[in-house]
């Protein structure tokens, strides 16, 4: 189970790119990278799932944890590129209707 996680930064803009697969394993380590991403004042984080394969609960867990702190400290959470299985997953339990979700990439992260 492997999960790799770019970060690109530009003053308040965090855009986040993640490949593979997130689960209980690989989960804290998403986790540890996005939640002091989080914690800035007024952020604006795009995070791009279009190269993740799978994501179970856990993964879930932690974009809402993200999402949270984010609204918390005035910013902005937008999540993109999501696959079908993907979109269904954050519909189902509802998170679709809190969480700004986009299938369509435009522009940013790549």
């Amino acid at each position: 189970m492997n999960i790799t996680i770019d970060v690109k930064e530009n003053e308040k803009l965090v855009e986040v790119k993640v490949s593979g697969e997130i689960d209980a394993y690989t989960a804290p380590k998403l986790r540890e990278n996005l939640f002091p991403l989080a914690e800035k004042e007024g952020v604006q984080m795009v995070v791009n799932l279009s190269d993740v394969s799978y994501m179970d609960s856990t993964g879930l867990g932690v974009f809402v944890g993200v999402f949270k702190n984010v609204r918390a400290n005035n910013g902005e959470f937008k999540i993109i590129g999501l696959s079908d299985r993907l979109k269904r997953l954050f519909e189902i339990t509802g998170l679709a209707d809190i969480i700004d979700i986009n299938t369509q990439i435009e522009g940013g992260v790549q």
